[in-house]
């Protein structure tokens, strides 16, 4: 964690999850960069429509309310935009009343070189080569698909992740792979007390579970579940793992390979991770999902 954050949960996001920049992006795409510049500079107290990720961050700079004292979440922007061209972000975001305060803006390159920088926690874009350079670099990184769910207004926040790929390893992801479900479950079974390694997301649920930890249980509002297509017996290496790490999950949901989207509506998931793009497709019309391009899944033939 970088020193001058101190023990903050830090998490980077693109302007373009923060905001809708729809109608920019297709002027940059049709009519190149100056165009776009252009656009962006004659529109620049034009105040921008909330993305996919605007729910997630005013929910997040919330909980600094809730605790007082020194904030304890911090959120940082991290543009391909230059300055100049991002000005009119960073209007939109006063706008709003959304406390950032620092930024990246990487004029076309791309930014995912600053996340370890920042120190954070989380990156959410929608540039999946940039979400997929953040994950090589020990950050746990996700790519925001569109949804068309209704946000719910209120304060509680509910994240979901997937297992194997995403909080853990994909070592077990591999078997099931290679061998089929049947050693997949022999395998887990025969090493349920074995802990499986961390996952991209290890760090980052650690962190949400710190700072549940500083709320009364009745009173947190931050709320985590693990959704995952595992079954009985392959259940008891998770919970032993976890147990391990000493980390609490409020609600686990071993699926048996059912279609995730229902149970996650069900949860009232703000945001859903998972390494599996069938999955990610089932849940994004129910919750905000976010794809993690990690693990033998998405591997490049």
């Amino acid at each position: 964690m970088a020193a001058n954050l101190g023990d903050k949960l830090v998490i980077a996001i693109s302007s373009r999850v923060l905001f809708d920049l729809t109608e920019s992006d297709r002027v940059f795409r049709e009519e190149g960069l100056a165009a776009y510049s252009q656009h962006q500079i004659d529109r620049e107290n034009e105040v921008l429509e909330p993305g996919e990720a605007f729910p997630l961050v005013q929910k997040m700079l919330r909980i600094n309310e809730k605790l007082g004292g020194e904030p304890r979440v911090e959120v940082i922007l991290l543009s391909r935009n230059s300055a100049d061209t991002g000005l009119r972000v960073f209007n939109s975001i006063e706008h709003y009343k959304l406390n950032i305060t620092r930024a990246a803006f990487c004029g076309g390159e791309s930014p995912y070189r600053y996340v370890s920088a920042f120190g954070c926690h989380l990156f959410l874009s929608t540039q999946a080569e940039d979400v997929r350079n953040a994950l090589k670099n020990g950050v746990a990184a996700a790519t925001l698909l569109p949804s068309s769910k209704t946000h719910r207004d209120d304060d509680e926040l509910r994240f979901a992740f997937d297992g194997d790929a995403v909080i853990f390893s994909d070592e077990a992801e591999k078997v099931f792979k290679q061998k089929g479900l049947e050693e997949f479950a022999r395998s887990e079974k025969a090493s349920a007390r074995e802990p499986l390694n961390a996952g991209p997301f290890k760090n980052f649920l650690s962190a949400l579970h710190r700072l549940q930890a500083e709320f009364k249980p009745n009173e947190c509002p931050i709320r985590t579940a693990l959704v995952t297509a595992r079954s009985a017996p392959a259940h008891e290496r998770v919970v032993m793992t976890l147990r391990a790490w000493n980390i609490r999950i409020d609600e686990s949901l071993f699926l048996g390979g059912l279609p995730k989207g229902e149970f996650l509506k069900s949860y009232g998931a703000d945001v859903f991770f998972d390494d599996q793009q069938q999955h990610c497709e089932s849940a994004s019309p129910h919750v905000s999902t976010g794809h993690v391009p990690h693990g033998v899944a998405n591997e490049r033939g």
